[in-house]
């Protein structure tokens, strides 16, 4: 059986640091791009985004370090998460950058095409200069999603943040959310590397597992990152539930049965719940219940942040819930 308290963070703020952006939405399955059609949106996004409002709507205290542009879609996501219970002010509103924005369609066969304005938006131009060494000197918890590594400025200022926070007793937590095609850049698969030395709190999805190790299966992938000196690993199967691992045993948990409208977020609700609920205290066994009821109710709603959740809404959702 696993450790039913093998990581608990030191009391503190958890903060997330990355991309925020809005997301637009093709309102009709199959829709292209390459013609004209409705949209909705704009809604408040990005991966570390999502999981800070997951974060503050469970009661824990937080912080997002980012940037956004001096305009209304910057304004729409700061004040989203200002409003949710975030700490925004870690967050620079650039005068001559623009905010990141996403637009997104869905395929007949499930998935999705993203027409991405990240590399060039305010996002872009985070770097170290934009740390917060007071916010990171009272972080119980630093969250990583892969997905902001996406410029060298960025990862330089996540290895001095990583280092703060630990530095002062706190952990880290690690989502890889990254493409295969990343692991080709020999300094990305550095920092990857670099990053996952220090990481307390695996959460990769399924097909992630074996992506930053050396063995090939995930059995193998999982020995070999608790040993490195991951504490936990947490795998994330969509709509299998989860698997949760350490050094004393596993333990898996099946999927809530629901009708996915969007999956967008569904993953950093789930991670963003496991930690909450680890940093005040609750069990593996509690958390992982209430990461999978947090996924499955977040791919019920449209749009990328619309479905975080209280503690008090996810326990409405697993009365009725079946497994």
């Amino acid at each position: 059986m696993p450790n039913p308290n093998a990581v608990t963070s030191r009391p503190g703020t958890i903060v997330a640091m990355g991309e925020i952006l809005v997301e637009i939405m093709a309102t009709r399955v199959g829709q292209s791009f390459r013609e004209p059609g409705t949209l909705i949106g704009p809604f408040a996004s990005g991966a570390p985004a999502i999981f800070i409002d997951q974060v503050a709507k469970l009661g824990s205290p937080c912080a997002m370090i980012g940037c956004v542009g001096d305009d209304d879609f910057g304004v729409l996501n700061v004040e989203r998460l200002r409003r949710d219970g975030v700490d925004v002010s870690g967050i620079a509103v650039l005068k001559d950058a623009t905010t990141g924005s996403a637009f997104v369609t869905y395929r007949e066969d499930g998935d999705r095409d993203f027409i991405y304005n990240i590399t060039n938006s305010a996002s872009a131009q985070l770097s170290v200069a934009n740390l917060r060494e007071d916010l990171l000197a009272k972080c119980g918890n630093f969250h990583v999603m892969g997905s902001s590594l996406f410029s060298f400025r960025i990862i330089e200022a996540m290895k001095q943040a990583i280092e703060t926070v630990k530095t002062h007793g706190g952990t880290v937590s690690f989502d890889p959310n990254i493409r295969k095609e990343m692991l080709r850049i020999p300094e990305m698969r550095d920092a990857l590397d670099f990053i996952l030395d220090y990481t307390d709190v695996f959460l990769p999805s399924g097909h992630e597992v074996t992506l930053l190790a050396s063995a090939k299966s995930e059995r193998g992938a999982i020995d070999e990152l608790l040993k490195r000196g991951v504490k936990e690993v947490i795998v994330k199967r969509g709509a299998q539930g989860c698997s949760y691992f350490d050094a004393n045993g596993e333990t898996h948990r099946p999927a809530f049965k629901v009708q996915e409208l969007d999956p967008t977020g569904a993953g950093d609700c789930f991670g963003a719940t496991y930690i909450s609920c680890r940093a005040q205290g609750k069990d593996v066994e509690t958390a992982l219940k209430y990461a999978c009821a947090s996924g499955a109710r977040a791919v019920g709603v449209k749009g990328p942040m619309e479905g975080t959740a209280t503690f008090a809404e996810l326990d409405t959702f697993l009365q009725s819930a079946t497994e």
